[in-house]
């Protein structure tokens, strides 16, 4: 069983950086899911997949899968290309677009 080390990206409707700093180990599906037949409900057999352990850096995720045996893959995190504006800036005189109502 597979297991992918990775810091989470954020939320869309979240303007903060709360729980982006922490690494994510969550485990790769075992087998596919499959419909019950009764109900329609979509079930696994595998409860690895529910389980997910945070660390603090990338290197404790990495010990503790070594140290269980576990196999693992680690996803860098992408850079965060973001512009600081003020409020103010949206009536510059120098905009680089029109401002109308």
């Amino acid at each position: 069983m597979a297991a992918r080390i990775y810091k989470p990206a954020k939320s869309a409707t979240q303007s903060g950086m709360a729980r982006t700093k922490q690494w994510l180990l969550a485990f790769d599906l075992a087998k596919p899911r499959e419909i019950e037949p009764l109900m329609g409900w979509t079930s696994s057999g595998d409860t690895r997949q529910q389980l997910r352990l945070w660390f603090d850096t990338r290197e404790e995720a990495e010990a503790y899968a070594k140290r269980e045996g576990i196999a693992y893959r680690v996803e860098e995190p992408q850079e965060i290309k973001r512009r600081p504006m003020a409020y103010s800036d949206n009536f510059k005189f120098n905009r680089v677009g029109p401002w109308t109502h």
